[in-house]
């Protein structure tokens, strides 16, 4: 069985990226959101690279990858970043995964940017306006209060910030994981960084695009998702001309890690892997 690790690492033009790759078939490329990581894909990793050659990375501000003082890590920045690791790994045209952030980012990768994609799932994205959480609008108005807290308060806070996402519970390994790369110094600052470079205008720029998505689209959300309600997602569908659209019922904003086996099938039942007898 394949697993999630980092072993590659790319030098872009925001910073070292870390990143992984695992299994053999059609391309499927991992684009993780806002507090995760890749790691927040382990759980679907080794099913999927048993039909794919899954690719996955930390975004540059997050995870293993480059955390440095004044990097630039807003969204524009990530969608340019996606498509230069597209570049970087040779993939024309894969199938693409995406979740919360990963949403905008590669949306602006596709309509700005000219990446082309096979197949394009988006589950529980960030893509319209207005984003996330009361507490996330909260702490992006008020960064300079929250930066520099007391070490303890400090992972009180994040711990208290993912607990927020998620309806059901989660392994606590898993969780202790998704809070680890934001405790350093670096991934203190860098955490507070991601809320003051926030800013909407990231999806206003492609939100007038939705209808000129070049590829098949799925939509999946959770149904419960304290963040970013199902109306969001609904209000998504209904932009994205003939996309498709699946409620995973009883799940919030964390379907890789609260539903493990429920996103599988969806990326399944919708990414169609090629058999070799196909190819």
């Amino acid at each position: 069985m394949h697993g999630w690790g980092l072993e590659e690492r790319y030098e872009t033009a925001a910073g070292t990226v870390a990143a992984g790759r695992a299994g053999d078939g059609p391309d499927l490329v991992l684009a993780h959101g806002w507090p995760w990581s890749s790691f927040s894909w382990h759980r679907v990793i080794p099913e999927l690279a048993e039909h794919y050659r899954v690719h996955w990375y930390d975004m540059p501000g997050y995870g293993q990858s480059a955390k440095s003082n004044h990097q630039r890590t807003s969204l524009d920045v990530q969608g340019e970043i996606f498509a230069e690791l597209l570049d970087n790994w040779g993939l024309g045209r894969p199938r693409v995964l995406a979740h919360d952030f990963g949403g905008a980012t590669t949306l602006r990768a596709h309509l700005l940017h000219g990446c082309d994609f096979e197949k394009y799932m988006l589950m529980n994205v960030v893509a319209m306006r207005p984003w996330g959480s009361d507490f996330f609008d909260h702490v992006g108005r008020h960064v300079d209060a929250f930066q520099g807290l007391p070490p303890h308060i400090h992972r009180a806070l994040v711990r208290a910030y993912i607990e927020g996402a998620l309806v059901n519970d989660i392994a606590s390994d898993d969780f202790d994981e998704l809070v680890a790369p934001w405790l350093t110094k670096a991934g203190s600052a860098s955490f507070y960084r991601q809320f003051a470079q926030a800013d909407e205008k990231y999806t206003a720029e492609v939100e007038p695009l939705y209808s000129e998505i070049r590829c098949p689209v799925k939509i999946v959300w959770g149904q419960d998702d304290p963040w970013i309600p199902l109306k969001r997602g609904q209000a998504l569908h209904a932009l994205i001309r003939n996309a498709e659209f699946s409620m995973l019922p009883g799940v919030g904003h964390l379907p890789q890690l609260e539903a493990a086996d429920a996103v599988v099938d969806q990326v399944l039942r919708f990414m169609e892997p090629k058999l070799p007898s196909q190819a």
